[in-house]
């Protein structure tokens, strides 16, 4: 395994694929006309999913790559929310009536906007388009700010799913993170959920983080597994100081190499699935009951901007600075910086900044990415038929499937691509063959 393919993917240079084409693919010929137009032409009652992003945060973790403010009080999150509650009438206009099947709270900490906030969201939400019974309600949380007024609000809303941060549970990683969350703040904050009925519960890990061992990832892992939430994303930390500011106050020699990050999380892998986890795609672990278990077993698994996901909807609708909306024709992205998002919609205007529209060709590398992203396996001559195309045109030119095929990374056998088990973590190098972009943009 020594190509240069795969020495992109160790140095983290490759897409993760959770959309494609990737974002800086997205440009300005896409803008808020476009998107109302696209709006406007949704058929009624189509399933939509809704994504809200607060992005706001108490306190700054170093190893984050998220666009989000620390707000020591709640001055700049209520007027954030007001911003937002404009954006969600404003789009609600364009709507004929979609069906909302999914709302996923990002962030940042969504439940910063307390439960008062939250509820009124919700509330909002429904008054403003039509959901299914029951609709998925899932909110991203901070156990270091949790309350048992949150729970209860959440509770309250129907909240079904909640993802807590925890990323690792020893003391002297969290604190070259910035991050200090005891296991007892996260194990009262799941007793607090799971009391109000908040029943699906999604941890987020991290390995390769500064001071990480093997050891210790093991010992998170077995915290984790006494907790039983029913999934869990393991996550590669990625090093980019250049371009995420907060990153260098990290120690860059306190960093594990790319042998000892592949040796944690074979480490976390193993722990889990000793435990009765099932591996889902390349970062995702489920428990076999669990939702993402069943829509892999049942080839429904999807890859979206929010991970692996069993959500099939065709529309995301994204609220929120920096929020990513998908539709039919392509996708779209809001204005990244707050000032310039709510001058947008103080106006009476969308705040989409850029996106792009899809093109066949596109819609068919995609198809193919996804299924190796989610099955690590594709049939590329009948993703191809589907949308049109002969699939030597896709096998032929991708000479980085050709390499990896000479490195046993792949099986491939009349056009059907396979990654063997043992290869799973570098899943990303084999989807990066059928991205039409990727020799063209710089790391």
């Amino acid at each position: 395994m020594q190509t240069s393919i795969l020495k992109e993917y160790r140095e983290a240079l490759l897409p993760w694929y959770t959309i494609y084409p990737t974002v800086p693919e997205f440009t300005a010929t896409v803008r808020a006309e476009s998107y109302e137009e696209w709006l406007r032409g949704l058929p009624a009652d189509d399933p939509v999913s809704l994504y809200l992003h607060i992005p706001f945060c108490r306190s700054i973790c170093w190893y984050c790559g998220f666009p989000t403010t620390i707000a020591r009080n709640q001055g700049p999150i209520l007027d954030y929310v007001a911003v937002l509650r404009d954006e969600i009438r404003l789009v609600s206009e364009q709507v004929q009536q979609g069906l909302v099947v999914n709302v996923h709270f990002g962030g940042g900490t969504p439940t910063l906007i307390g439960p008062a906030g939250f509820l009124a969201m919700i509330e909002l939400l429904r008054r403003r388009f039509a959901f299914r019974k029951p609709a998925t309600i899932a909110v991203e949380i901070d156990p270091r700010t949790f309350t048992a007024e949150i729970a209860e609000a959440l509770g309250a809303a129907n909240v079904s799913r909640a993802s807590l941060g925890v990323q690792s549970f020893d003391p002297i990683v969290q604190k070259a993170i910035n991050r200090v969350q005891s296991e007892a703040q996260t194990a009262a904050a799941v007793e607090e959920l799971r009391r109000h009925g908040v029943s699906g519960i999604n941890f987020d890990l991290i390995f390769g983080l500064p001071n990480q061992t093997v050891e210790s990832c093991v010992q998170t892992a077995a915290a984790t597994v006494a907790m039983r939430p029913n999934r869990l994303a393991v996550f590669g930390y990625a090093h980019i100081p250049s371009v995420i500011r907060n990153q260098r106050l990290i120690e860059n020699t306190a960093l594990p190499d790319s042998v000892a990050r592949a040796e944690q999380a074979a480490a976390v892998a193993e722990t889990l699935v000793a435990a009765g986890y099932r591996e889902i795609g390349l970062d995702h672990f489920a428990l076999p009951d669990d939702e993402l278990t069943l829509a892999q077993t049942s080839g429904r698994l999807r890859r979206n901007s929010l991970g692996y996901s069993a959500d099939t909807c065709k529309t995301l609708i994204g609220f929120g600075a920096s929020a990513i909306g998908r539709v039919g024709e392509g996708y779209v992205q809001n204005e990244v910086k707050r000032e310039s998002y709510s001058r947008h919609i103080a106006a009476g205007h969308l705040a989409t900044s850029k996106g792009y529209r899809l093109t066949n060709e596109d819609r068919a590398r995609a198809a193919i990415i996804e299924r190796l992203m989610c099955d690590l396996e594709a049939d590329v001559p009948a993703i191809c038929a589907a949308h049109g195309f002969d699939p030597i045109r896709f096998l032929d030119s991708a000479e980085r499937l050709a390499m990896l095929a000479e490195d046993g990374i792949v099986d491939i056998e009349k056009g059907f691509i396979r990654v063997r088990q043992e290869h799973r973590f570098v899943i990303r190098a084999v989807a990066a063959a059928f991205d039409a972009f990727l020799d063209r943009v710089g790391p």
